[in-house]
């Protein structure tokens, strides 16, 4: 059995975007498959792996579903983030050509994430659990009608074809993964930039969120993230998770949660980590 210390968990079958991701931050790490984001945490905090990788965004796709309502009850803390740029592959049995495709399968973010390209050529999109479990399901099936779009890696896993290269329509298509693990690991206040990413819940009154979140804009704080999603299976509370820049050490982001504090239910950190580089090269291309 593989070491759980050198191990990383991943929702998904071995091929998918997130074990290349994984390959790509720890290579001196095996990648764990999970079935779903509940196992990839528990995998972590059963003490089977020592990180967990989770993608949260996608440049054209949006947030991840599931994964907000998931984060602050998974009991684990966020150390590190990676940005990577997805490049999807038409995977097709060997000796098969475009003009044997009908069908094309995947996960439905990568399916929207070549809308264009699919319309194109003409095929049928069909919903699969996640591209490399897309993959698996074409070398299986053995048809030339039938094609997956999926990485470079689970092409070489699953031997098969590439017909095109970077189906995707946007050039930008780029994921962002967080990096968790069962303990704490805060970047400290003077290791550069870091993100500090925490969750919370306003009081029910007139203008709430408006007075909880001045505190960030009066002390100079950049908020990079905020986003709401119901809980309590109601309509009316919302919890919200945001992520600025800075550590809470730092002055202006202190008196910042300060202010937070006092208007809101609730406030907790998930997480205290380095900024990635990807950021910065953002900044300077817009």
């Amino acid at each position: 059995m593989t070491d759980p210390t050198k191990s990383i968990a991943f929702q998904g079958d071995i091929g998918a975007n997130s074990d290349l991701a994984c390959r790509r931050v720890f290579p001196d790490l095996t990648p764990l498959p999970c079935t779903t984001f509940e196992d990839t945490f528990a995998a972590v905090r059963d003490g089977q792996a020592r990180y967990a990788m989770i993608p949260i965004d996608n440049s054209v796709a949006g947030r991840v579903a599931d994964i907000h309502h998931l984060l602050p009850e998974s009991g684990m803390h966020i150390i590190g983030e990676h940005f990577q740029r997805v490049e999807h592959q038409l995977l097709a049995v060997k000796g098969s050509s475009l003009a044997d495709l009908k069908y094309v399968h995947s996960h439905v973010h990568a399916l929207n994430q070549c809308r264009a390209t699919i319309q194109k050529l003409g095929l049928t999109p069909m919903v699969h659990v996640d591209t490399a479990a897309a993959a698996r399901e074409i070398a299986a099936r053995g048809e030339a009608a039938h094609a997956a779009i999926a990485s470079e890696l689970a092409g070489e896993i699953y031997g098969l074809d590439c017909l095109r290269t970077n189906m995707e329509d946007a050039e930008h298509n780029t994921t962002r993964f967080l990096i968790m693990a069962r303990d704490a690991k805060d970047a400290g206040p003077n290791s550069g930039d870091v993100v500090t990413s925490f969750v919370f819940r306003v009081r029910n009154v007139p203008a709430a969120l408006y007075k909880a979140l001045g505190g960030f804009s009066t002390n100079g704080v950049n908020m990079t993230k905020l986003e709401s999603y119901l809980v309590g299976g109601g309509f009316v509370a919302a919890q919200f998770y945001a992520e600025v820049d800075g550590h809470p050490q730092h002055t202006n982001v202190r008196l910042a949660f300060e202010e937070l504090d006092f208007f809101s239910r609730e406030v907790r950190i998930l997480g205290v980590y380095p900024a990635h580089p990807f950021r910065k090269l953002q900044s300077v291309a817009e």
